[in-house]
């Protein structure tokens, strides 16, 4: 489905998840990852389905992880103007 038609139809908003873990190696320190999607707020399905893919397949622990959305196209964007501009 393309990204438009998941913003118009289906409400998707893009999702920004910002994940800390622990280094596998060095379990002190903390790493970043920036998660971006677009996904279904509140429940945020793909998230959720990425997290559960990241603590069945990958070594580094989830320390926390911080969640943005933000609608990008919403019914207030559409705006039609009658305007008329002459140039000479």
């Amino acid at each position: 489905m393309a990204d438009f038609e998941k913003q118009l139809v289906k409400d998707y908003r893009l999702t920004t998840a910002q994940i800390y873990y622990h280094l596998p190696d060095y379990p002190k320190f903390l790493q970043e990852y920036i998660w971006q999607e677009y996904d279904i707020a509140p429940k945020f399905p793909q998230l959720h389905g990425f997290l559960q893919f990241w603590t069945r397949e990958l070594d580094g622990k989830i320390h926390s992880v911080y969640v943005a959305k933000k609608e990008i196209i919403t019914p207030g964007d559409a705006k039609f103007y009658d305007y008329d501009v002459t140039i000479q």
